[in-house]
Order: C-alpha cells, then structure tokens, then sequence
C-alpha cells in the first residue's frame, strides 16, 4: 500500500514537472507562401528552400522550431519546421512551403488567417 502510494506521488510530481518545462504559444494573423521563384534559394538557416517540404519562415522563431498551423477558414492543419525569417509583409505573421500551403487550402487565395501553436521553452 505505502508503495502504491509513492509510486503515484512520484508520478504526479514527474507528470508537473514535464508538462511545465514548456509554454504553449498561441499567435492568430495573416500568412502566406513562398512563390515559386525562392526554389532553391538559401534561407536564413543555411538550408536551400525547397518547395516540397513542410518548412516556414517566422521573424523571431529559432531554426528548427516544430510548428502546427491551422488555416481557420477551413481548419485543415499541418505541422512545419521553421527554417527561415520573415514574413516581410506588414501583418503577416508565417510563410509557409508551397507544399503545406496545399494541404492547408490556401494556394488558390495567397494569403489565409492562420493559426500558429508552438512551444516554448523556460528561460
């Protein structure tokens, strides 16, 4: 009984701890994707931009940053990597690859309202 006891006192403890090490960050705005012409071109982490993969840019995110977007028009979602800065547009909070503006539904507008979760770390 005093084992069970400790075990789930334990589990609770480690279970907080956990999940506090990092915040959920929530932005809601206006995003876009790279046009065609950026294929292949470098992006602010080194990497060559390549339009099939599931990347973004963000102006403060560090590289390699897992991010889900979820279009709100239509709540389609994806999960993306950020290696690269920008938008530059006013208003704009996210591009996101040609591969994910796809499957978020967004290639035919240009520009969605775009949801953006992410975590971030305690300092």
């Amino acid at each position: 009984m005093k084992k069970e006891i400790l075990f789930v006192l334990f589990a609770s403890i480690m279970l907080i701890g956990f999940s506090s090490c990092a915040r959920k960050i929530t932005e809601t705005g206006k995003g876009s994707f790279y046009a065609d012409k950026f294929q292949g071109r470098p992006t602010a982490s080194g990497e060559r931009f390549d339009q099939h993969k599931m990347t973004a840019a963000h102006r403060t995110l560090p590289f390699g940053t897992k991010v889900k977007v979820t279009n709100l028009a239509n709540g389609r979602s994806v999960n993306v990597t950020i290696n690269d800065r920008g938008p530059f547009a006013p208003g704009r909070i996210i591009d996101v690859s040609k591969k994910a503006a796809r499957k978020l539904g967004m290639v035919d507008a240009g520009v969605a309202s775009l949801e953006i979760k992410y975590k971030r770390r305690k300092k």
